[in-house]
């Protein structure tokens, strides 16, 4: 297959792309990475905003949490659609619709005269713009495998990774300019026609025509299945999935768990910030070794290191005077570590799935997301005034995401890296 020489290793895009401008490795990484972003825009930018809506509209004590918790839940449900198509009709119709779906729904929860409504619009706000999540992945992966796309991932994931460490800052800062929680929402739509006119101009279609499949149930079932039950990487998709349940658990009760039983609601911003912001390095670390070191050796290091700093959260989450200041940098800690994970994972799950990489992107995403998004639904709902509960969840999703690991590589850890598959 031939080459694109503007990005050195890579497959020609297909030839529908030629009337299109090349684009760089570098615009590709930063496009994908924003795309993603929306998602993380559109979870994080409300959270300064909880108290707000709850007092607006009505919420009582954790049911806050729905706004965010009911947005991940249907988005994971959401991804098992737009694999399929775009597998069959390019990833350039399917990304365009989803994000039409993400400009008009966040402008529908600016309008919202009720909590119910909010939550409900929130739920297909999630659900129908799943293919900015879904499609990402398929989209590098219809370039490049290996680690080489382990690489690119991570490097996405520093970038996409940076909005939710800024957007509870802005947030915040539409509450305090304009005084009303709906101006968050109408920032997310507006966000979301400036990456519409980005993708149109620049993004030519990925899917070679080798590569598109048929609609056809059967087969797509098919597909999807054997992307969530080949032994090699059913593992990691579900091992991903429960640490990821550990931070969205996070996520949903952060406001309340830094605000209430810390005291520093109003300093959760630069919070909030801090820990994701240190997930954004590790990203950009692994990005640096993962190519020389392996995915499989980067991401299982991490994942010891992941639960012995979650040990250390139960131990001093059990103690009656834990502070603020013991909490933060050991929830630093395991997110930067999940930066050795996430990407890492991801990669490792999608490698064996070129030909079919939007079906298999798809239903693990799916996988990925309904599983974390329902146990991080759970445990931010199990907040009880400590961080007791989270430190506990954080500690058995990952000694979970060990075992399932395990199974999937026969209980031998720490492979070789793996070249390129194209």
């Amino acid at each position: 297959m031939a080459r694109d020489e503007t990005m050195p290793g890579l497959t020609r895009p297909p030839a529908s792309a030629a009337l299109r401008p090349p684009i760089g490795e570098r615009q590709l990484i930063w496009m994908m990475a924003l795309l993603m972003a929306l998602n993380a825009f559109g979870i994080d930018a409300i959270l300064p905003a909880l108290d707000a809506v709850a007092l607006d509209l009505g919420a009582q004590g954790n049911d806050r949490q729905f706004v965010v918790g009911a947005y991940l839940l249907a988005a994971g449900f959401g991804t098992l659609i737009p694999g399929a198509f775009a597998d069959r009709f390019g990833r350039r119709p399917v990304l365009f619709t989803a994000l039409a779906a993400y400009i008009v729904l966040s402008a529908a929860c600016a309008l919202a005269t009720s909590f119910e409504m909010l939550v409900a619009l929130r739920a297909l706000h999630g659900f129908f713009a799943a293919g900015i999540i879904a499609l990402p992945p398929a989209i590098i992966r219809d370039r490049v495998g290996g680690d080489k796309m382990a690489r690119m991932m991570s490097l996405i994931f520093v970038i996409f990774l940076l909005v939710p460490a800024v957007a509870p800052s802005i947030g915040q800062g539409v509450l305090a300019l304009l005084g009303d929680w709906r101006w968050i929402f109408a920032a997310m739509a507006a966000a979301g026609v400036v990456m519409s006119a980005w993708v149109y101009t620049r993004l030519p279609e990925t899917l070679h025509e080798d590569d598109r499949q048929e609609i056809y149930i059967p087969l797509i079932l098919r597909n999807m299945r054997s992307a969530v039950t080949l032994r090699e990487t059913v593992g990691y998709t579900l091992g991903s999935a429960l640490v990821f349940g550990g931070l969205f658990g996070f996520i949903n009760s952060s406001q309340q768990l830094i605000g209430e039983a810390f005291g520093a609601g109003d300093r959760f911003p630069l919070i909030f910030a801090i820990c994701a912001g240190c997930m954004a390095i590790a990203n950009w670390s692994n990005s640096r070794i993962v190519e020389r070191f392996g995915a499989r050796r980067v991401s299982h290091a991490a994942l010891f290191a992941f639960i012995a700093v979650a040990a250390a959260q139960l131990y001093y989450a059990n103690q009656p005077d834990e502070t603020l200041w013991v909490f933060v940098p050991l929830m630093a800690a395991n997110m930067s570590l999940l930066g050795f994970i996430g990407a890492n994972f991801g990669s490792i799950a999608l490698q064996p799935f070129k030909h079919i990489a939007g079906a298999a992107s798809s239903a693990q995403g799916f996988l990925r997301m309904t599983s974390g998004a329902a146990l991080g639904a759970f445990i931010g709902y199990s907040y009880d005034g400590t961080a007791r509960p989270l430190a506990m969840a954080l500690l058995a999703t990952a000694i979970l995401s060990l075992i399932f690991v395990l199974i999937s590589e026969k209980g031998e850890l720490f492979g070789r890296p793996r070249p390129e598959e194209d």
